[in-house]
């Protein structure tokens, strides 16, 4: 589903310096799977994504999205990053709304809004929400146009542990139910046990994967002994600190 096959991404600055981020990264990601990449900070992983999404274009190589060049004709992509960015002078359901193509711009939301807990917020905007709600809506309108590939850009970040898991299992179920390709980028390594089928483990830059550890058993059954079970094993391995 999708494809990366990057061979090298070099920043250049005003003052005539450079910066590889990139360097041989290639890897690809089965339709309707769940993939982190996990590396150290500042490594390239957001770059990766940015690169994914077409906010970078100046790498050498190829990425596809379902066999189409991310330059020509991405599909249907969502990303939700690291801070919520709802417009403030629109409700809940109009930020989410303005997602929607022209075409789909009165579909039902009723589900969706249920599935993430929104539902008596819709009018609400977003001075009166939390920052674990205004996540919730950044969710709502990614999956709100039913994307074939969705990035997460460190979602759960700056949120107390009891939000993030609660966050954390309303994404699995509502990912589970609207099937699509998902790539996230975290530096917790327990949300992405819970979640993933797999990791990518990056290496410091320029990046390129140097572990992709595959996680066992159903995602329903990964409670805190299993993930603990599953941090111990991968930190035996001695792969590079995040």
């Amino acid at each position: 589903m999708l494809d990366v096959d990057i061979k090298s991404m070099v920043f250049h600055s005003s003052d005539g310096g450079s910066l590889e981020a990139l360097r041989d990264l290639h890897f690809h990601c089965g339709a309707n799977s769940f993939t982190s990449i996990v590396g150290p900070s500042g490594c390239g992983k957001t770059t990766t994504l940015r690169c994914i999404l077409g906010l970078e274009t100046g790498y050498k190589g190829e990425i596809r999205i379902s066999g189409r060049p991310v330059t020509a004709s991405p599909g249907k992509v969502a990303a939700v990053f690291q801070e919520p960015r709802i417009l403030p002078w629109r409700t809940v359901e109009k930020n989410v709304r303005l997602a929607l193509a022209k075409a789909d711009e009165n579909n039902d939301l009723d589900t969706l809004f249920s599935e993430l807990g929104l539902s008596e917020h819709r009018s609400f905007y977003p001075s009166e929400l939390s920052l674990g709600l205004a996540r919730r809506v950044s969710l709502a309108r990614a999956f709100a146009v039913k994307p074939e590939l969705l990035i997460l850009d460190e979602p759960f970040v700056s949120l107390d542990e009891e939000t993030a898991g609660r966050l954390r299992s309303l994404l699995r179920r509502v990912w589970e139910a609207h099937s699509c390709t998902a790539l996230m980028v975290t530096h917790n390594l327990r949300e992405a046990i819970e979640l993933s089928d797999r990791i990518l483990f990056y290496s410091h830059a320029p990046s390129r994967v140097i572990t992709c550890y595959e996680i066992p058993g159903l995602r329903e059954k990964r409670d805190r002994d299993f993930i603990d079970s599953v941090r111990d094993e991968i930190e035996a391995l001695d792969i590079v600190s995040v």
